[in-house]
């Protein structure tokens, strides 16, 4: 399910500098398209917090990742779709980060899945073909899961000169 709504733009004078101007949305969404790591964060059955790095790819307003059937946040994911996934650099006082709260839901029509493997080549390189059969992708031996993640809410934060923090809501 995609997110093509145009969302509240709000950036919070409390996190900002005086001189600071919250980016256009379609700015943001470049920067989600063009990112290459994300961090996505899961909820375990138990409550606790399960982080880990993996790829994705942003289409059609929404970010999308894979994962194998037994790991863990598909694991966690069964129980809890919401998510975070988290995007932008590892520095203080430069850059920009992202941050995409959302539901994982599960894309497993085979048509859309052979876009989505297309775009994860296309983004990543040959490593990341993916064959596509029965709703998974395929990759030699082992299957994965994919999920798309429409944003509910994106959080901007803009390092450096002028600092910013800018809030997204869609819906």
């Amino acid at each position: 399910m995609s997110n093509t709504s145009t969302p509240q733009t709000r950036l919070d004078p409390r996190y900002s500098d005086p001189s600071a101007a919250a980016i256009p949305w379609p700015e943001a969404e470049a920067r989600l398209s063009a990112a290459e790591l994300f961090w996505i964060s899961t909820v375990r059955p138990d409550g606790r917090p399960h982080v880990t790095p993996l790829p994705a790819v942003w289409s059609e307003g929404a970010l999308h990742f894979c994962t194998g059937p037994e790991e863990r946040k598909a694991r966690n994911l069964a129980v809890n779709p919401c998510v975070v996934l988290t995007t932008g650099t590892n520095t203080w006082d430069e850059g920009y980060d992202l941050v995409v709260e959302g539901e994982a839901v599960r894309v497993a029509d085979d048509g859309r899945l052979r876009e989505l493997a297309a775009a994860w080549e296309s983004k990543y390189g040959s490593f990341w073909h993916f064959d596509v059969r029965d709703g998974c992708f395929q990759h030699g031996a082992g299957s994965a899961l994919v999920f798309s993640v429409a944003p509910g809410t994106v959080f901007g934060f803009g390092k450096g000169e002028p600092f910013s923090q800018t809030r997204w809501r869609f819906g």
